[in-house]
């Protein structure tokens, strides 16, 4: 059982159709998105595989077993990639596409605890989701728990120095329980730029590994497989857009969302 805090029932389905569920989440996260004329697709559209992963692969094909984990992402502005996955688990209906964004919905541009099940941490303002993570392993730890938390932030995130206080805290407590997911999709390019991140992490201790952030085989042996003495930090390399060529990469799209003939437009290619 994944996720413990919430109730998970996820899906019964076999690893063919795995890129045939990607194309459909990433078809729901465009109709969202163009209904509501709102939302970071791209954002979303870069973190998919990796929480694709997370929620819905069958870890047993990898020959792994199910484990207990807490969830947190922080970049919440991604809320979109969240929301279809957690729909495909079956924590809620999937009339959220035609929720999200509306005045007093449950579905904001941001995840909230308080509304929408399998959301454990509210977050939006960037620098807060990985304190609020440390802060549950260490609960965790105290307590004897075997669950781990693991929390996904952006690259552009890591700006912020309440994570690298946070790092620095995960280390102190030898906090094997943790790991940490970087979203590397080159936001941080156009801010600061944050350079031999490999070395950066490692040099505060954290067993640091680099991996294709839309390779499933790497993100799950390299999430679930490898045990640690250490708090584990995972550089996801992945592409901003990715899956709808028009998006990738292009900074245009960052807060923009797609009209009714774009969306069609987009389906279209993507069920080529």
């Amino acid at each position: 059982m994944r996720t413990k805090s919430q109730v998970y029932a996820p899906p019964v389905r076999n690893s063919a159709g795995v890129e045939s569920d990607i194309t459909k989440l990433r078809i729901a996260i465009l109709e969202a998105a163009s209904v509501a004329r709102e939302g970071h697709v791209p954002s979303a559209l870069s973190i998919l595989n990796i929480l694709y992963c997370i929620f819905l692969e069958d870890l047993k094909e990898f020959d792994l077993e199910p484990r207990d984990f807490n969830f947190i992402l922080s970049k919440g502005h991604a809320s979109l990639g969240l929301y279809a996955v957690l729909a495909k688990a079956n924590f809620f209906s999937e009339d959220w596409i035609y929720e999200f964004g509306k005045f007093n919905s449950d579905f904001g541009g941001h995840p909230d605890r308080n509304k929408v099940k399998g959301v454990l941490a509210s977050t939006g303002s960037l620098g807060h989701g990985l304190p609020m993570g440390v802060g549950m392993a260490l609960a965790h730890k105290a307590r004897g728990s075997k669950e781990t938390v693991i929390v996904l932030i952006g690259d552009g995130e890591l700006n912020e120095g309440s994570n690298w206080e946070s790092l620095l805290i995960a280390h102190h407590h030898a906090l094997s329980n943790l790991i940490v997911i970087i979203d590397q999709n080159q936001s941080s390019e156009r801010a600061i730029k944050m350079e031999r991140l490999l070395e950066k992490l490692n040099a505060f201790g954290m067993q640091t590994s680099e991996i294709d952030g839309h390779n499933h085989q790497q993100i799950i042996s390299t999430l679930f497989s490898n045990e640690s003495k250490t708090p584990k930090v995972v550089i996801a390399n992945t592409t901003k857009g990715y899956g709808v060529p028009e998006m990738e990469n292009n900074p245009a799209w960052h807060h923009a969302s797609p009209t009714a003939q774009q969306f069609l437009v987009f389906v279209n290619e993507l069920q080529k």
